[in-house]
């Protein structure tokens, strides 16, 4: 499945502007249909912070829509499905509350972002429940990665669960190749 970066439709007037940030039936004609069932939020107060590379195993497995609804992130997705020819591979967007993108990351994906201003609220709808006995993620500094963070420099904020999560080489994917390589669509 691809990724999909949506730009909600914004109102502008006088008082500043309304967007409907989520909608079942149009989500289902443009992207997939899909039943989320938890939303989650975070709050980042220094920039640079890293919250990744995230994603729960089968049969807990989410996909994800996420939107920053204050400052700005990189926010970036590895393809980890056993077989497909991007395995390993990542992209990024930039998710802001100024351009009011958001990003669709199916199952079989690894998720993170990094805060590039202070005090970032990041929202994400999720298609599981939170369950500790799946959760698993990706070194976020991986070399074999080699995510092009946007800061290099200085103390990166990462929790201590962060700094221990396992490298590309000695992780055993769960996830299978669904025939479709990593693609970034905007609709």
């Amino acid at each position: 499945m691809a990724l999909f970066v949506l730009t909600p439709r914004r109102f502008t007037d006088a008082r500043g502007w309304f967007a409907e940030t989520f909608n079942e039936q149009r989500f289902a004609e443009k992207v997939v249909s899909l039943c989320f069932v938890q939303d989650n939020q975070s709050h980042s107060v220094r920039a640079g912070t890293v919250r990744g590379m995230h994603f729960q195993r089968p049969p807990h497995a989410q996909a994800k829509l996420v939107s920053c609804l204050r400052g700005s992130i990189c926010d970036v997705v590895v393809d980890i499905r056993i077989g497909s020819p991007t395995y390993g591979k990542y992209v990024s967007v930039i998710l802001s509350v100024e351009n009011g993108k958001q990003l669709f990351i199916p199952v079989g994906f690894a998720h993170g972002f990094m805060t590039l201003e202070p005090k970032t609220e990041v929202h994400y709808k999720v298609s599981d429940f939170y369950a500790p006995e799946c959760e698993d993620g990706l070194l976020w500094n991986d070399p074999q990665l080699g995510i092009d963070w946007p800061i290099q420099s200085g103390d990166v904020p990462l929790s201590p669960k962060d700094l221990e999560l396992q490298t590309l080489k000695e992780f055993v994917s769960p996830f299978g190749y669904d025939g479709m390589p990593m693609t970034l669509s905007e609709v």
